[in-house]
């Protein structure tokens, strides 16, 4: 399925908010690809609301990040500019900044913006929510485990030793994982600060 019928429909939900003056917005990304919802923030900015990061609502125990957009001093004036401009986005017309294609190409005068709000929410996922959980899983696994041995009964040299060995193997595994957000992390910082945005705010 097109993602450009689901980034109308968040649209058009993150409009609602701004027609009753929320100062928040909340939403998780419905997409496989960050980079659409990269350039769904775009598109909200150019409505009144800027992306703001991970939302205080969202726990490391959370399978989908909740993202916060927060809502712009001069929001109103961006949306009637934006509405005057492009009447029919919401309901399938032109998108402010991106092709007009199935999916959502940001066009040369927005393309950097929508990557400097990719490697925004790149930093956010790669940052403490995500080593939050990988913690978790690094204790939840063996425990499984363990706990699954002790309900055959068979807690003895054996499987206990298998045990052990996935284990380590398991933990290995999150520590390449872990070690490689954190590079991937400092790459987006870096492209981050070479354009002057400073983030985290």
């Amino acid at each position: 399925m097109s993602p450009r019928p689901q980034l109308r429909s968040r649209l058009r939900s993150l409009l609602k908010a701004g027609e009753q003056g929320a100062e928040t917005y909340t939403t998780i990304n419905p997409w496989n690809s960050r980079r659409t919802f990269a350039a769904f923030a775009y598109l909200a900015e150019q409505y009144g609301y800027r992306y703001a990061g991970l939302s205080p609502e969202h726990g490391v125990s959370r399978a989908h990040p909740v993202f916060a957009f927060r809502r712009l001093p001069d929001a109103g004036e961006r949306a009637t500019r934006t509405r005057a401009h492009y009447p029919d986005a919401p309901l399938g017309g032109p998108l402010p900044g991106l092709s007009g294609g199935s999916r959502p190409v940001p066009l040369p005068e927005a393309r950097q913006e929508v990557e400097l709000l990719h490697a925004r929410i790149m930093v956010d996922l790669y940052g403490t929510s995500r080593r939050g959980r990988l913690r978790m899983l690094a204790a939840a696994v063996p425990l499984g485990i363990l706990l699954a041995l002790a309900a055959n009964g068979s807690l003895h040299a054996g499987p206990l030793a298998a045990a052990g060995g996935i284990t380590v193997g398991w933990w290995l595994y999150l520590w390449l994982a872990s070690a490689l957000m954190r590079r991937r992390r400092r790459g987006y910082e870096r492209m981050l600060e070479q354009a002057g945005a400073e983030w985290p705010p």
